[in-house]
C-alpha cells in the first residue's frame, strides 16, 4: 500500500521533502534494477556481445550512490524560513 501523507502535501514542509526524496530515490532504484537486470540477461543468455555494459552499469550504480549519499548527508531538511516581502 502507497505511504498516505495526513495534510495536505506542501514542498516547505521538511518531513514531506524528506519522504518525497526517498521514494524518488526508490524509484531510481527499481528503474536501475529492472534496466540492467533485462540489459544482463540478453546479454548473458542470447550472448550478445555489449563492451559498454559494464561501464553503464558501473556508471549508473555509481549516480545512485551520490543520490543516497546526497539524500543521507547532505539534503538538508530543515523548515524553511517564509519570505516576508
Amino acid at each position: 500500500m502507497p505511504p498516505r501523507w495526513p495534510r495536505k502535501p506542501d514542498r516547505n514542509d521538511p518531513a514531506y521533502r524528506k519522504l518525497d526524496d526517498r521514494m524518488n530515490f526508490a524509484v531510481h532504484v527499481a528503474i536501475f534494477a529492472a534496466c540492467n537486470s533485462g540489459l544482463w540477461f540478453f546479454h548473458n543468455i542470447l550472448k550478445v556481445t555489449w563492451d559498454w555494459l559494464p561501464w553503464l552499469t558501473a556508471g549508473w550504480l555509481v549516480v545512485l550512490l551520490v543520490h543516497l549519499i546526497y539524500i543521507a548527508a547532505i539534503a538538508d531538511y530543515r523548515e524553511t524560513p517564509s519570505k516576508s516581502i
